[in-house]
């Protein structure tokens, strides 16, 4: 499992430990992924994604998945949430046809 958040695309950066006498050795900062159900209005079913906490607090600010999805420009989601972002449009287009003829 790739260490990359499923929304914003954060991965691992890498760096250097400066000790006290200014030796480098190289080292990873990791992202704060955590593995997280978010509730999607329009498919009516919790999605499972894993997540940096920022952007859990980012969806959560934004009003909900559904919401932070279809406001964000599709050129700059990766690709996993570029798929979720597609079901949950053609979900919500259906939800809607059915309530217009229903």
């Amino acid at each position: 499992m790739a260490r990359r958040c499923a929304i914003t695309g954060k991965g691992v950066q890498t760096g250097n430990n400066v000790s006290h006498a200014h030796n480098k050795t190289r080292r990873r900062f990791l992202p704060n992924l955590q593995t997280t159900s978010l509730f999607s209005d329009a498919l009516g079913a919790p999605v499972r994604l894993r997540l940096t906490a920022r952007a859990i607090k980012t969806i959560e600010h934004k009003g909900g998945l559904d919401a932070y999805l279809m406001g964000m420009p599709t050129a700059k989601l990766p690709t996993e949430a570029r798929r979720l972002k597609k079901r949950i449009a053609k979900a919500a287009a259906q939800k809607q046809a059915a309530g217009a003829t229903g």
